[in-house]
Parts: C-alpha cells; sequence; structure tokens
C-alpha cells in the first residue's frame, strides 16, 4: 500500500473521525506511508466505553448457540476477505509473505472458531452434595453447590505490535463468547487491520457496540480505559514495565487483568541433544518475524562440551537466511517495527560488545545473504545478530531485546544451567533440549516459567498460556481462556 488511506475510529457499530485528528502510519520495510490512523480523544474513549457497557447486558443474556453463530461467520469472513487484510499487515507490520498470510489470518479465523465451541462448553459445573450439621443460622443436612461462569462486564483489550490482530483476536473470542462486551486499543504502530475487522463485524450482523475499536499515537487511549470505573477488565500484551503500571493504575478500581508481558527465553542445550533440533528451535529468533516474539528462545544455555558445535551450527543457520524485502517470496527476515526500535537493538548489542560478548554474525542494518544479494536501501532492518561468550550478569543476557539477537552462553552443569536460566526477571517460556526425556520432565520442574517447551519450540493452542515471575498475570488458551473471560459465582443450596 502506497497511498495515504484515511481510517477511522469504529464505535458502536459507526465510524467516526478521531477527535484528536490523524496520525500517520508508516511501513517498517519501506519508510513510506501507509495510511493515517485517528487520534482518539478522551471523550472517544469514553463513547466507546459507553457503547460497550450499553450492549453487554443484552449480549450477556444472548444464547451461546447464537454467540457461537456470530463467531462462526466471522471467521469464514476473516478467510474470504484474507486478500484485503494480508496487503494491509504487511504494509505496517513489516511481515512477510509467509507470517503475513499463513500464520495470521488463519491463526485468526481459528481462534474465532475456537471460542465459537466454547461459547457452547457448559458454563456451570455441580459438585457432590455435602452433609452439613445445623447451626444457629441454618438447617442440618445435604449441601449442594455449583459454581457458574459469569461475563466479566466490559473488558479493555489493549494489543501488542508484533502480531496486532493475531493478538487481539486472542482476546476477543473469548471475551465474546463468554457474554463480554471489548473496547479494543491496538499498538500505535500498526493498528489498521485492527480498525478493519470492524467491518467483518458490521457484515457479519453483531449488534451495535459488542466491539469497539480506538487508537492514537501514544497511551493516552490505553490509560483511560485503564482508568475507566466503566470498564471491569484490562486484557493487556506488551512489556513488562507498562504493564506495571497497568497494574497500578488499574488498582484504582479493582480491574480484572490478564497480562502477557515480556519474556527471554532460554533454550539449555544439554550434552546429549540432538543439535540440529535445537538449532532449528533456536534459530526460530531469527527466522520467525524478525525476533519480535515474546516467547523466542533468545539465550542458548549449551553445555560447555557442545559449545563451539552450537555457535557454529547457529552461524551457519543465520547466514543462509535471506533478508530483505517482505514483499518478495524468498525472504525470511524482514525489518523490525520502527527506526526508533532498531536503534534500541542495535543499541543492545553495542552494549553486549562493550560489556566483552563475541560478534559472530551480523550486528548491522544491511547483511548480504547468498538469496539477497542487495537489501533495500531502506527500512528499519536489523541482520540476524549471533553474539558468543555471553555471561549471565550481561545486560542482553537480563532484558528483553525483542529483535533478531542471539546470545549463547556455556555451562558446566544442570544446577548452573537453571541458575542462569532464572537470572533475569521473566518467565514466560523456556526450552531443553537432551535425549533424557525423564532428565527433560525434571528440568521443566524446576524451571520458573510458565511454559516449557521439550526439544520444540512449537506451542499447543489448548494449554494454559501465561508467565511466571514478572512476565504476566493470569492465564489464556483453549478453555483456560473462558475462564480468563469469566467471574465464578458460587451457588449453594439445601435440597
Amino acid at each position: 500500500m502506497t497511498e495515504a488511506t484515511p481510517h477511522r475510529l469504529f464505535i458502536n457499530n459507526e465510524w467516526r473521525e478521531g477527535g484528536a485528528g490523524t496520525y500517520p502510519v508508516i511501513n517498517p520495510g519501506t519508510e513510506g506511508l501507509v495510511g493515517h490512523a485517528p487520534e482518539a480523544s478522551a471523550q472517544d474513549v469514553a463513547d466507546a466505553v459507553a457503547a460497550a457497557r450499553a450492549a453487554q447486558a443484552e449480549w450477556a443474556a444472548t444464547a451461546p448457540a447464537k454467540r457461537a453463530a456470530l463467531l462462526d461467520r466471522i471467521a469464514d469472513l476473516v478467510l474470504e476477505r484474507a486478500a484485503d487484510f494480508v496487503p494491509l499487515l504487511q504494509a505496517e507490520t513489516g511481515a512477510t509473505i509467509r507470517v503475513a498470510s499463513a500464520m495470521q489470518l488463519p491463526v485468526v479465523a481459528d481462534r474465532f472458531r475456537r471460542y465459537a465451541r466454547g461459547a457452547l462448553e457448559p458454563a456451570v459445573e455441580s459438585f457432590p452434595a455435602y452433609p452439613v450439621a445445623a447451626t444457629p443460622l441454618a438447617a442440618g443436612g445435604l449441601t449442594n453447590a455449583a459454581a457458574a461462569r459469569r461475563p466479566v462486564g466490559v473488558v479493555g483489550c489493549i494489543t501488542s505490535y508484533n502480531f496486532p490482530i493475531v493478538n487481539l483476536a486472542g482476546k476477543l473470542a473469548p471475551a465474546l463468547a463468554m457474554g463480554n462486551t471489548v473496547v479494543a486499543k491496538p499498538a500505535p504502530q500498526d493498528p489498521l487491520a485492527c480498525l478493519k475487522l470492524g467491518e467483518i463485524f458490521v457484515e457479519a450482523g453483531a449488534p451495535a457496540g459488542l466491539f469497539n475499536v480506538v487508537t492514537d499515537s501514544g497511551a493516552a487511549a490505553g490509560a483511560a480505559l485503564v482508568a475507566s470505573p466503566d470498564v471491569d477488565m484490562i486484557s493487556f500484551t506488551g512489556s513488562t514495565a507498562v504493564g506495571r503500571r497497568i497494574a497500578t493504575d488499574g488498582g484504582a478500581t479493582m480491574k480484572r487483568l490478564l497480562m502477557e508481558l515480556g519474556g527471554k527465553g532460554a533454550a539449555i542445550v544439554l550434552e546429549d541433544a540432538d543439535l540440529a533440533k535445537a538449532v532449528q528451535a533456536i534459530g526460530s529468533t531469527w527466522a520467525f518475524h524478525s525476533g519480535q516474539i515474546c516467547t523466542a528462545p533468545t539465550r542458548a544455555l549449551v553445555h560447555r562440551s557442545r559449545y563451539d558445535e552450537v555457535v557454529a551450527g547457529l552461524a551457519h543457520f543465520a547466514s543462509r537466511l535471506p533478508v530483505g524485502d517482505p514483499l518478495s517470496q524468498s525472504t525470511v527476515v524482514g525489518p523490525v517495527i520502527s527506526a526508533a526500535h532498531r536503534d534500541r537493538v542495535e543499541g543492545y548489542i553495542s552494549g553486549a560488545l562493550a560489556e566483552g560478548a563475541r560478534l559472530v554474525l551480523g550486528g548491522t542494518r544491511k547483511e548480504h545473504t547468498p538469496d539477497t544479494p542487495e537489501l533495500p536501501g531502506t527500512g528499519f532492518f536489523v541482520a540476524p545478530t549471533l553474539l558468543a561468550d555471553v555471561t549471565a550478569a550481561m545486560t542482553i543476557a537480563r532484558e528483553e531485546v525483542f529483535g533478531p539477537v542471539v546470545v549463547v552462553i556455556p555451562f558446566e552443569d544442570e544446577e548452573e544451567a537453571l541458575a542462569i536460566a532464572d537470572s533475569t526477571e521473566y518467565g514466560l517460556y523456556d526450552y531443553v533440549f537432551t535425549a533424557d526425556t525423564a532428565r527433560a520432565y525434571g528440568l521443566a520442574a524446576r524451571l520458573r516459567s510458565g511454559n516449557v517447551g521439550i526439544n520444540t519450540a512449537q506451542r499447543h493452542p489448548e494449554t494454559p498460556f501465561g508467565g511466571f515471575k514478572q512476565s504476566g498475570v493470569g492465564r489464556d488458551g483453549g478453555s483456560f481462556g473462558l475462564h480468563a473471560y469469566s467471574e465464578q459465582q458460587a451457588i449453594v443450596w439445601q435440597s
């Protein structure tokens, strides 16, 4: 996309100009203008919340089968309109063709379909009768009980820039399935596909106020959602620093919080590991959306007996990744989201070198590979970067870089590997590579991490997803997503 397409806020099934004007959305691959996003005013946010509040009771009372049918229809339309969404996603996020078409739109549709089924799952769990003795307040006898999932109410969904529409669908679908209504606030860098999702809702026949989208170039709209007494829950994906502010500010109104925050994945490679599998999994840090993934195995912790082999294997893997124009079918590594983020990633690399790390590969804005003799002269590119001889005390080993950078740290034994893995404030996703399954499970049990992959970097959509320590609060995914967007109500009666 090259034209300066105007976009509008989506509130109460209507489109409106942003009360505070517009701001530009920039293509990370070309530095060209994708379009102008609306700058929401405080009144716009208040109106979106009011629309969601007005719609919530009726939506909660809607039969689960009707909620499911709407979510299924939305999934159908997302796939039917893929030709509209994929170019927009590529333009505003810098995603490669493979990531935008094969790994985003199908996942969005799958999430709506999964929670269409979820809307039909039983919302009440009964318990065995329990005999109780008489008290001055109640007669004795058999006491019966059940627990029911009830909607939380109005949910504010604040999403990250790496997978804007996928991330939003992962919040929106379970929230709606449970009878909540939503006000979404996408990341400033790439909100346009999230706004466009409003067209799908209108076409699908969604009630007014069910889904609303407000955007701005900063954090004001998100802060207004967090502060609003009419927003019952905040579902946030983003940095730990912002998550801390949300927890503090949301506490004033006792917001329910679901927060997926930062990660600093450790991949423990033991001496008996299949190194080809380990290198392939760790290499996903470079090969999947330029390392802009919170679950990436960015720290390779390698037994000293296999250290040189892993460093060489990773260097070979990275050197063959085509870097360049995300519109090219051959490109694997595209740009990072913005000039500011490119500078941040480069700052971490230069800081690591100053602290004594060894640059094995990359560290540049542009790097030629066999399949890309020339890279574009513009765009926010960082070549896949491999740093060896890193220690756990270095800044780059402790803080989230969120870019195409892998560090390799040697260890002598399992105890040292566990200590290094747990030496950061994060605990989102870690990995273990070994031929000994029992050993892997033993290590997994001792890792302070919400997720552990054994000999794989693949995820399973039905497992609980979330972090330990400062990597988040709560869990979603599969049926856990239904619980995340529900309040549990106990009902007790005597027979």
